[in-house]
């Protein structure tokens, strides 16, 4: 059989079912959120809007435009103009975004009680929730709150903070985004509260999990971090920096102490550290050169890693 291919033989449907939400993201913004004005109407279809557009890959206001080509029209019985968009968005103050991201956390627990984001883990299997900055670039002097950070880029600094299994991929728990020269550790006590808020709701839908590990660099090496994982009974892995302190504390732990942990895709390239007996540093790898597993040693009781900065 000869399949024709000219265009006027194609038909294009939109009719994936799957694909239109039902989690409750337009239901939760217009209960939650208090945007006033006009410019705060109808804001489930708004925020329902945006994040469409983010999805099919718009990345500024005028991108938003998009939602008025093809199909989009059968997914949402409003396509906004991206100037009504970014009028809805200019009106935002601080409480307006703290709702926004109540209405983040619970729509995660609604989508987790529909397909198991974390997976099934046992109980004795660790859940990581990882913190760390990055740098969205912009351009022009206007835009508000860029500056040049710890990068020397110009840009807004995104605080983020992600849940994840050994057998799943990381999800979004929570999310600051700052000033570009924004101290990296700023937020880090209320961000890491908010993220473990939303791992207890996740659990709350019948998602139980094992112990609760938080990872960190050096930059939140802060008893405010530490506190804020404490007080969500989370442990601790920190990456610190090697002063003479910390080489001290390091070199009075007993070798009766130190019990083994698991690194996954480290290698250990450098030799033995003081300190650490007979074992080396990790180091990450590339993929190509990346073993399944590694180990170390760290002291009982402790996560931690040592940095030599």
């Amino acid at each position: 059989m000869q399949v024709s291919h000219k265009p006027s033989a194609v038909s294009v449907s939109f009719d994936e079912p799957n694909l239109v939400s039902a989690a409750g993201l337009h239901e939760l913004a217009d209960e939650r959120l208090t945007v006033p004005t006009d410019k705060g109407a109808n804001a489930g279809l708004k925020v329902a809007s945006l994040v469409a557009g983010m999805v099919a890959g718009a990345d500024s206001i005028d991108a938003m435009a998009l939602l008025r080509h093809g199909g989009m029209t059968r997914l949402f019985t409003a396509c906004y103009a991206p100037s009504t968009l970014g009028s809805f968005l200019r009106a935002f103050t601080f409480g307006h975004v703290r709702q926004l991201d109540a209405v983040a956390s619970r729509f995660l627990a609604n989508l987790s009680a529909r397909a198991r984001l974390l997976g099934t883990p046992g109980a004795e299997d660790l859940v990581f929730v990882d913190v760390d900055d990055t740098i969205i670039e912009v351009h022009g002097y206007a835009k508000q709150g860029s500056g040049y950070g710890y990068s020397g880029i110009r840009g807004l600094n995104a605080l983020l903070a992600t849940v994840s299994t050994k057998d799943t991929a990381q999800v979004i728990a929570a999310q600051w985004l700052r000033k570009g020269a924004a101290n990296l550790a700023r937020c880090a006590k209320r961000l890491i509260t908010d993220a473990l808020s939303t791992l207890k709701s996740l659990q709350a839908e019948g998602h139980s999990h094992g112990p609760v590990l938080c990872r960190f660099d050096s930059a939140f090496y802060l008893h405010a971090a530490f506190s804020a994982a404490q007080a969500g009974g989370a442990e601790v892995s920190v990456t610190v920096r090697m002063d003479p302190a910390v080489k001290r504390a390091i070199a009075g732990i007993p070798e009766t102490a130190w019990t083994t942990i698991e690194y996954t895709d480290a290698v250990f390239d450098e030799p033995p550290t003081p300190g650490y007996p007979g074992q080396r540093s990790p180091k990450p790898c590339s993929p190509r050169s990346a073993p399944a597993r590694r180990t170390s040693r760290s002291p009982a009781g402790w996560w931690c890693a040592a940095s030599r900065n």
